[in-house]
C-alpha cells in the first residue's frame, strides 16, 4: 500500500493509491522499487509512504543511518530508542539551538519508533538490505513503528511542485530479503574508488581555536616522512564567514609562507573551511544581511558554535560566487586540501519548489565543480549527498578528551561530541568506505598531556581508526610522544595501510574484529561502553 500527502489549492490531501490528481507509475523489478508520480493538476508533493514489511523479529539487529556525520549511528536492538531533544527545556533549546545539528525539524520523533536515513538493514531474522538510489531527489526515511511491528519507507518529497503532465520519481530503492545479498549488489553500483590514503596532523584536538604560527610551525617540524598531510584547523581567520581576513595577531605572515613550509616537507597542505555559514559577529553576517536564507524575515539559525551561526542562501548568486572566490583564495594559495565542515547548514532552511536533498545536490556539486582536482574532506554532512563529490567524509561526531565527554551532554541532542558514539559510527559505518568515499573516523590521539582518555581507550582509538578509516589523523605535537607511543603509532601505520579481510560482528553488547595484516592474525573484542580492545588472537 502507499500512501501520498500532497497540496492542492492550499489544502492538505491524504489519500492512498491514485486520484484524479494524478497517476502513478510502477517500475519496480524484483529487488528495485521503482515508483513515479505524474501530476494531472498543479500539486505540491508533502510525503509518500510505503510498507517495506511487518514480519518484525525483537530479536533482531537493526541498522539505522543517521541524518548526517555526526549523527549516532549503530545496528541497534529493537528496544533500544534515540535522544529526541524536545524533551531539553525551551529556553535551552532556543539558546543552544540543540534542535538544528540533525533531524529534530524534519522528522518527528517518539520513543516507540526507530529511524533513519537512504540505507538500512536488518541482520538475525527476517534479513533486510535497502538503499535509496533516489537521494538526489528525496531523502528515503526508514522507520520502525513499535506499535504495529511494521517497518516503513517515508519518501520526503516535501516541496516538490508538480505541473499537469510532470513526472517525479518518488522511490528508486533496492529491497533484498538477504544482507550480504543486497551489500554486494551495492558495492557493484558503487566499486571501490581508492582514494589515496591520508595519514595526516590537524591542529583541532589540542589547541582548538587557540593556534597561532609558532604552534603550526612547531607542529609541522615534529612531523615524519610517514605523513602526508598537515591541516590547518579553525582558528586562524577572524570570525567564521570572513574567510579572506585572516587574524594577523595570530598569523603576522599569513598563510602562504606556512603553505611552502608544508609543501617543503613533502605534505599536502590542508584548511578547514565552513563555506555554507557564517558567525552572528562576522562582517559577512553585518555587512550582507542579502546573503542568509530568511524565514519569516529572520535568517536561519544552525546552531550555537562561535557566537551563532547561520544559513546562506545559497540559490542566491552571490552567495555562489563568494563561496567560488573564498575557495578560488585558498586554491591560490597552494592548499591541495579542504575539509569542509557545517554542510548540513545549507539544506536546513527549506526552499520552495525543493526538497531537502535537492539543495544539498546544489550545495555540495558547487563545492565539488570549484575545487575540481583537490581533495574534499566532507564533515557534518549529509552522507548520501556527499557520494561521488567529495574524496573523504567524516562519519562519526568529534572526539572527546573524555570517553564520553561531560555528564550533560550525554543528555543532549545525537550529534554531540563523544569518543564513545564516533567509535561506534566508525565500526559500523565502515560499510560505506571506499565505496561512496574514504571514511574519515576523526583523530587518534596518544599524548599523555591534554586528555582524558586511558591508556587502553588511545591504543582502541589508534586501532579501530587504523583498520576502519581511509583517513587516519591526529592533532598530537610528536615531539612528545613516549617511546611506547612511539611504538604503538608505528603498528598501527602498518595495520592501516596493509590490514586486509576486515570483518565485524556484534555479539550481544560487544563487537568481535577480525582482520589479517602481512600474514598475521588479528582478533579482538570491543567493549562499546568502555571503550576498550581485548585481544582474542594469535599474535
Amino acid at each position: 500500500m502507499l500512501w501520498i500527502e500532497y497540496y492542492k489549492n492550499n489544502e492538505l490531501i491524504k489519500l492512498d493509491g491514485e486520484s484524479s490528481d494524478f497517476s502513478l507509475i510502477d517500475e519496480s523489478t524484483e529487488n528495485r522499487v521503482i515508483i513515479k508520480i505524474k501530476a494531472k493538476e498543479k500539486i505540491t508533493l508533502k510525503l509518500a509512504k510505503t510498507l517495506i514489511t511487518d514480519k518484525v523479529n525483537h530479536n533482531s539487529l537493526f541498522f539505522f543511518n543517521g541524518y548526517q556525520s555526526w549523527t549516532d549511528t549503530k545496528e541497534n536492538r529493537y528496544n533500544d530508542t534515540f535522544r529526541d531533544v524536545t524533551h531539553i527545556p525551551k529556553f535551552l533549546n532556543k539558546m543552544f539551538s540543540f534542535d538544528r545539528y540533525g533531524d529534530a525539524l524534519i522528522h518527528k520523533y517518539n520513543k516507540y519508533s526507530l529511524h533513519g536515513y537512504d540505507i538500512f538493514y536488518i541482520k538475525d531474522g527476517n534479513e533486510i538490505f535497502s538503499f535509496n538510489y533516489n537521494y538526489h531527489n528525496a531523502y528515503l526515511i526508514y522507520e520502525l513503528d513499535k506499535t504495529t511491528d511494521r517497518i516503513y519507507a517515508i519518501s520526503d518529497i516535501d516541496g516538490v511542485i508538480l505541473d499537469n503532465d510532470q513526472e517525479f520519481t518518488i522511490y528508486d530503492y533496492s529491497l533484498y530479503h538477504n544482507y550480504k545479498e543486497g551489500l554486494k549488489q551495492l558495492y557493484i553500483d558503487y566499486p571501490e574508488i581508492n582514494n589515496k590514503q591520508i595519514f595526516g596532523y590537524t591542529s583541532w584536538y589540542n589547541y582548538y581555536q587557540n593556534i597561532n604560527e609558532e604552534i603550526i610551525l612547531r607542529d609541522l617540524n615534529a612531523l615524519d616522512k610517514r605523513f602526508n598531510l598537515f591541516q590547518i584547523d579553525d582558528g586562524y581567520q577572524m570570525f567564521v564567514g570572513d574567510w579572506l581576513d585572516i587574524n594577523k595577531d595570530k598569523f603576522p605572515n599569513g598563510l602562504e609562507g606556512i603553505v611552502n613550509k608544508i609543501h617543503e616537507k613533502g605534505y599536502l597542505a590542508g584548511i578547514w573551511l565552513a563555506p555554507f555559514v557564517a558567525e552572528e559577529k562576522s562582517k559577512l553576517f553585518l555587512e550582507h544581511p542579502d546573503y542568509f536564507k530568511k524565514i519569516d524575515g529572520k535568517p536561519v539559525k544552525c546552531g550555537a558554535n562561535w557566537s551563532g551561526f547561520y544559513a546562506l542562501d545559497i540559490l542566491n548568486k552571490d552567495v555562489q560566487e563568494y563561496i567560488k572566490k573564498v575557495l578560488n583564495h585558498f586554491i591560490d594559495l597552494g592548499f591541495d586540501f579542504f575539509k569542509l565542515d557545517f554542510l548540513y547548514a545549507v539544506s536546513l532552511p527549506k526552499y520552495e519548489g525543493y526538497t531537502r536533498t535537492m539543495i544539498a545536490e546544489i550545495g555540495y556539486n558547487l563545492l565539488s565543480e570549484v575545487l575540481k582536482d583537490k581533495l574534499i574532506l566532507g564533515c557534518g554532512a549529509i552522507i548520501s549527498n556527499s557520494i561521488k563529490k567529495f574524496d573523504y567524509l567524516r562519519i562519526g561526531p568529534d572526539l572527546s578528551l573524555k570517553f564520553d565527554d561531560v555528564w550533560y551532554m550525554r543528555h543532549m541532542h545525537r550529534e554531540r561530541i563523544s569518543t564513545k558514539v564516533t567509535l561506534q559510527n566508525t565500526i559500523y559505518r565502515s560499510i560505506f568506505n571506499n565505496h561512496f568515499f574514504g571514511n574519515d573516523p576523526d583523530v587518534f590521539l596518544l599524548r599523555s598531556e591534554n586528555s582524558k582518555l586511558t591508556s587502553k581507550q588511545k591504543k582502541a582509538i589508534l586501532l579501530l581508526n587504523s583498520l576502519f578509516g581511509r583517513v587516519l589523523m591526529t592533532s598530537d605535537n610528536l615531539d612528545t610522544y613516549s617511546d611506547d607511543a612511539k611504538k604503538d603509532l608505528g603498528r598501527a601505520f602498518e595495520i592501516f595501510f596493509d590490514a586486509k579481510d576486515l570483518t565485524f560482528e556484534r555479539v550481544g553488547n560487544e563487537i568481535k574484529i577480525d582482520y589479517i595484516v602481512n600474514g598475521r592474525i588479528g582478533k579482538y573484542i570491543y567493549n562499546p561502553n568502555e571503550g576498550v580492545l581485548k585481544y582474542v588472537g594469535q599474535k
